[in-house]
Formats: structure tokens, sequence, C-alpha cells
């Protein structure tokens, strides 16, 4: 599901509303910023108190007013929300989007809005099928709004029929679909690689680093939650790769060469997140190697594995892009500059891996961009989904020049 956004809940009159409480609770869960509108007659079924509990900000009821003198509260929510989702949407909120009538802080607010928006109808199903409701419905469709279509079931009438409020998960599901269908990188093929290689010296061990996986994995959910047709080459994954995406797992650096080039040819952006072993033991022992009372000491000579983003430049398109990491534990800025220009790369992403909290399994990390022209982007110590959207942004907005 996507992550780090700022959401808008508008909650409207429907008994429906209490599953609007487990939908905040999930967005918030998948560390969105969530704040809650609730309309009068939303108020008489849950209490605002109880959005406020689940989505840990003040909720907006029809009172305008504002501690703030300087902020109007429904045109900074607008401004401020990167989405909106109206769930539940009863048959009088739809009817008065679709004819621009602005009464209340929901309806207001859901006008001034630039951002996309989702609406989840709920309703008794008559209310549903009926000439109006169909007719609002259509027109809020041609303006770009995004209707889900409601559940059949059991009713708070008594008997079945269309109308229930889809599921919370269902809900974000469809969300995370159709705003894809429409994200910066749609049309895109974009190739992640995460995780980290793995040298074997016989059938039982193997070098290898402390790479998770976490950051490749969140930046290919950021680029598939962006529109992109996503492949993921994780070496070794220890993780549940996300949905939606294409899992090409491999083990070597030899192995991840092979992939990267094969699903390089077709792709727009590549992004080299995986840590690469630099070199392998030359020989791999066919039994296990056994220690023995003569041998208190064992040597090993490793080879140079193939540098591969120095091979993918070789092959590198113009209209590609291509983006390194550089995990380094000293000189961190200096060494990123000299592989952003022997590699011919676009973008990389340098982090200091010897950072308590910031390195290798962590679930935060704190990151500087370096970008070809030398321009320098640090981020504050932050989640990696957050710098994984972050990265896909910065790549979106190069694409859009």
């Amino acid at each position: 599901m996507f992550r780090n956004k700022n959401v808008a809940v508008f909650v409207t009159g429907s008994i429906a509303v209490y599953k609007s409480l487990t939908l905040v609770r999930e967005l918030v869960k998948s560390q969105n910023t969530v704040h809650v509108i609730m309309s009068e007659a939303a108020q008489k079924f849950v209490t605002p108190l109880a959005f406020q509990t689940v989505s840990k900000n003040k909720v907006l009821t029809n009172d305008f007013t504002s501690s703030d003198p300087t902020i109007i509260p429904h045109v900074n929510m607008a401004d401020t929300a990167d989405l909106a989702i109206v769930a539940p949407a009863s048959a009088n909120t739809i009817a008065k989007m679709a004819n621009g009538i602005a009464d209340n802080m929901v309806t207001s607010t859901l006008l001034t809005m630039t951002s996309p928006v989702f609406v989840v109808p709920a309703m008794n199903t008559h209310m549903l099928t009926n000439f109006a409701t169909q007719r609002n419905i259509d027109e809020l469709k041609t303006a770009g709004i995004h209707v889900m279509e409601p559940a059949e079931g059991f009713l708070a009438e008594g008997y079945s029929g269309k109308g229930r409020m889809p599921e919370p998960d269902e809900i974000l599901s469809w969300i995370d679909v159709s705003a894809a269908a429409t994200g910066p990188l749609a049309g895109k093929k974009v190739v992640v690689t995460a995780g980290g290689t793995r040298e074997p010296l016989d059938p039982v061990r193997y070098l290898t680093n402390h790479s998770s996986g976490k950051m490749g994995f969140a930046i290919a959910t950021a680029a598939r939650q962006a529109g992109a047709e996503v492949t993921l080459i994780a070496a070794n994954p220890q993780i549940t790769p996300p949905e939606g995406i294409q899992l090409v797992k491999v083990e070597t650096a030899a192995e991840l060469l092979a992939a990267v080039k094969a699903q390089f040819k077709n792709a727009d952006i590549l992004v080299m997140a995986a840590a690469v072993a630099d070199y392998r033991p030359a020989e791999v022992a066919k039994k296990k190697i056994k220690k023995t009372a003569d041998n208190q000491t064992m040597s090993l000579e490793l080879v140079r594995n193939p540098d591969i983003l120095k091979e993918i430049s070789t092959i590198k398109q113009a209209n590609q892009i291509v983006v390194g990491f550089a995990a380094e534990t000293n000189d961190l800025i200096a060494n990123a500059e000299k592989k952003i220009k022997s590699k011919n790369l676009d973008l990389i992403v340098a982090n200091d891996v010897s950072q308590a909290g910031i390195g290798f399994n962590a679930d935060d990390n704190q990151v500087t961009f370096l970008f070809a022209d030398g321009r320098q982007i640090k981020t504050t110590i932050e989640s990696k989904s957050k710098v994984a959207s972050q990265l896909i942004d910065i790549i979106s907005n190069k694409l859009q020049k």
C-alpha cells in the first residue's frame, strides 16, 4: 500500500462509517498522515473523538473556525493533501459533489481539492440504482474522479443487495491500482536490484554481506505506486516481495549481472540498490572444506567480480536513467562522486552504513542524493520507504524535463 502520503479522509452519513475507522487505522499503520473530515450526519453514527484517536489528528467538522487566523482550515486541508478518500460516500454527498454544492465542511473541502479523489459509495440498493444517483456518479467519473463499485451483500435494511461499502483492505488495493494507472511513471519499465549477493566457498559456505534488501524493496514498491511496470531482481531475499511486482531471484554477482543485462534492454530506469560482492573465491570446493589438526590457518584466493554498473554504462542509451548506490563507511561523498563519474550515472544515492540505525538491516536511512551535474540533497533520518518515495519523485521529475 502507498506510504508517506498526506491523506484526507471524508466520512459522510452512512451506517458503514464504522468501517472507516479501520480504513484510517490501516492508513496510519502504513506511515501515512491522515486527516479526517466528517459531515454532521456521519457524527450521528461515530463520534469525531473515535477518528481523532485512530488518526492522531484533530478531526474537521462543520466548524470553520481556526485557532490560527492565517489558516483557512478547509482550504489548507485541500492544499496539503496528496489524495482524498470519500468513504463512505452517501448519495447526498455524491449529489452535492456532482453539482458543485459546498454547504458544509466536507463538500467545501472537496470542491477545493486539486489532488486525486477516490469515492466509495455506500447506500441502500434502491438509492444506488436510482437514475439521479447513477447520473451523479457518471458526472464524477467524467470529471476524472475515481469511483469504486459498491459491494453486494446483506444491507442494514435487513435484505441483500448492492450498495455495501467494500472492506478497508479492498478499498486500499483499489486506490493503489487506480492511482498507479495515472502515476508519474505510468507506462515506464523500472528495474530495481536489492539484497546481498552470495559467493560460494563450498557446498555449505559462502561470502556475503549484511544487506537485508529492505531499501531495494521499498524502491520497487514506490516505483509501482508511481505507475511503473517494475521488475525486482533480488539477491537472496529475506523479506516478502510486494504485490504486483515481477520478482527475479539470483544468488551470485554473476547471476545478478546476467539478470540486469537481460532486463535493462527494455527498461527506462535501472536502480542498483543491491549490495554486490566485489570478489569471489577463485575456486569453489566440490565438497565441504574440512579443518585438520595441522591446519591452524586457511588462505583464500579471491578474484574480481564484474563491475555491473560499469558494464551497464557501455550499453546505456540516452533515454535510459541509471541510479547507483554507494554504501560507504568512510569518505562518503568523495567515494560517491568518483562512482557517479566513472560509471556514467544520472544519480547516486550515498549512505554511511557504519552509522547505527541507518545501515544494513535497519528500517531507517539517511542518504545524500548526488546528481551528475554536481547538485546534492541530503535527507534527514527517516524511514526507508520515505527515502524510496523521495528517490522516485526525483526520477519522475527528471523524466518530465
